[in-house]
């Protein structure tokens, strides 16, 4: 029985090849999906676009947009989706290998974690790499060093991190390059690479790119050099805002935590985020969907460029009827019919998992207009329903880690703004007649009562508690402190002036 159970186990684990292509396509945003099937089109023959029916003029009143994008801070309480929405806010520029990191603001403008709409620029894909080739060319390399760093700068990420191992490294060179390069060597290149713009590029993880940021301003005053030692000491304690630890451990006054807190928080966790051709007349992002009122009825439409139309070339059809017609087919022949019929085949899969992209796009969109039927009505955030990744996956019979790919890099284009779709998901809670709201509601009233409150007698948590309660909401102290924390507001001594 046990065998049985181990055997059964792991067959549910193995994805097929045309499973795991509709999951990377499924994580594919509309920006680039179109440069997704030029990739496919060159690599494959096989593959082509229906001319008959393909749009080479698709409407740009519905793909490029002057809107606006509101996004949720903190999404771990996503029940049912814990491992993919852990620390989701900067789980897209941290190291793999830092599953502690909380989502602290580390944002300077250009990225806004607040509920406010802001624009959100659109960057071109090979902006960084060739702002990087360029002062690449501007250091003195021999041959050797110049390869290395041509391999360094090709596995930097489109944030500006160096996501690949310096052993990784030394294999790719040796075994791409047939260039023997030692650890030692690719550091020392690493470490020149690190010097360029935008600071923090090149870094390994986010402690790293900070720190890289830092160095640069470490003659500005002290309070960069007190940051710098809060970084390197206590980044663990920042990720968790145990602020009151990197205080005592600094021996640090409020005043003197708030300054260093400024110096970090200005940094860019993303030092490749910004680096690109910007539309200085109007920023956009390519929404997924659209979703209009029309007299009262809710109208969802996939964006144009998720539906493509594909099919399989006509002249390779012909090629391999004519391969079959022949009776004696020589090694030559039977090795181009197995080219041929492998070519179909990979075609057939990429327009069938393209299909199956614009389906499990559409069901997910579907069943979260459903369910936050009323905010598409009226665009009223307070209106939001509590809805976590398990209640759309049921909805749609996908697994949740589906509804999640799907939820974590998607926009939606609504007549009150362009939004994320992990936008729409927060937990419950309860009021005292026992009707269960959207966390959001609760922290959408936190923040104005904050925002309102006398800034030269901040209120409390245990204050702020109590105006929750007396509301209404049936909220802990701690649950107060946690929503302030993910709404990135300090605590009440640190939010008074003087």
């Amino acid at each position: 029985m046990s065998l049985s159970q181990n055997l059964q186990q792991k067959l549910l684990q193995k994805l097929s090849p045309q499973q795991i292509q509709l999951m990377k396509l499924l994580q594919v945003p509309t920006a680039n999906l179109e440069e997704r099937i030029k990739e496919e089109l060159e690599e494959n023959p096989a593959l082509e676009l229906d001319e008959e029916k393909h749009d080479d003029n698709p409407d740009e009143t519905k793909d490029e947009f002057s809107n606006n994008e509101s996004e949720e801070n903190e999404y771990d309480e996503a029940d049912g989706s814990e491992d993919e929405y852990e620390n989701i806010d900067i789980s897209d520029y941290v190291h793999e290998g830092d599953d502690d990191v909380a989502d602290y603001k580390l944002r300077d403008d250009n990225y806004p974690e607040d509920d406010e709409k802001k624009e959100l620029p659109y960057k071109s894909e090979t902006g960084l790499y060739e702002l990087l080739q360029h002062q690449l060319g501007l250091l003195k390399l021999d041959e050797k060093e110049k390869k290395i760093a041509e391999q360094i700068i090709g596995s930097i990420d489109e944030d500006g991190y160096l996501r690949r191992e310096t052993s990784a490294i030394v294999d790719d060179l040796a075994f791409r390059q047939n260039i023997t390069a030692s650890a030692e060597e690719v550091e020392s290149v690493i470490y020149r690479i690190q010097q360029f713009d935008p600071p923090g590029v090149g870094a390994r993880n986010l402690q790293e790119c900070l720190l890289l940021q830092l160095q640069r301003l470490k003659d500005e005053g002290k309070e960069v050099q007190i940051a710098i030692t809060a970084i390197q000491k206590y980044f663990e304690e920042f990720t968790k805002k145990h602020y009151e630890k990197i205080q005592r451990g600094l021996n640090l006054s409020d005043d003197g935590l708030k300054e260093i807190m400024q110096q970090i928080i200005h940094l860019n966790p993303k030092p490749g985020g910004t680096v690109g051709e910007v539309n200085k007349a109007e920023s956009y992002v390519v929404p997924d969907f659209f979703i209009f009122n029309h007299n009262g009825k809710l109208e969802l439409t996939l964006n144009s460029r998720n539906a493509p139309e594909l099919r399989i070339s006509e002249g390779y059809r012909d090629m391999l009827k004519e391969y079959d017609r022949g009776s004696k087919k020589d090694r030559r022949q039977k090795e181009a019919v197995l080219f041929i019929k492998q070519k179909i085949d990979a075609a057939k899969w990429f327009i069938d998992a393209i299909k199956q992209r614009q389906q499990t796009l559409l069901n997910t969109m579907t069943a979260i207009m459903e369910h936050q039927n009323e905010f598409f009505m009226s665009g009223d955030e307070t209106t939001m329903r509590p809805m976590i990744l398990k209640d759309i996956a049921e909805k749609t019979g996908l697994d949740i880690s589906t509804v999640s790919r799907v939820a974590n890099s998607k926009f939606v284009q609504t007549e009150f703004g362009t939004y994320r779709l992990k936008f729409f998901f927060s937990e419950s809670l309860s009021t005292d007649s026992g009707e269960e709201v959207s966390t959001r509601e609760v922290k959408k009233i936190l923040s104005d009562v904050i925002e309102g409150e006398n800034k030269k007698k901040p209120l409390s948590d245990e204050r702020l508690t109590d105006l929750l309660q007396e509301k209404g909401y049936n909220i802990a102290r701690r649950t107060v402190a946690k929503y302030r924390e993910q709404l990135n507001i300090p605590v009440a001594r640190l939010r008074k002036e003087l």
